[in-house]
């Protein structure tokens, strides 16, 4: 039993809260420019071009995220992915 006195969560809840960070991240956002559209992962680096951060530049990978997530939509990631085959 910890310190703290409280029973120690179940290992299943545990897995869960240490996956919730990957909701809602940067490769699943609208305003992620992966160096690689293809094989984009979470691992995956590329620009953020939200109006408001496109100035600074940022390197992001894949699983950052902020609060000004949009989730992208499987169309634009095809577009981007057919952009990709042809360049």
């Amino acid at each position: 039993m910890p310190m703290s006195g409280k029973e120690e969560e179940p290992e299943p809840q545990k897995s869960l809260k240490r996956l919730t960070w990957q909701y809602e991240n940067c490769l699943s956002c609208v305003w992620f420019s992966p160096n690689d559209p293809l094989n984009a992962d979470i691992m995956e680096r590329g620009i953020c071009i939200h109006p408001k951060m496109k100035a600074f530049e940022l390197l992001v990978s894949g699983r950052d995220w902020c609060n000004l997530f949009t989730e992208i939509r499987q169309k634009q990631i095809d577009i981007l992915q057919e952009k990709a085959m042809k360049g």
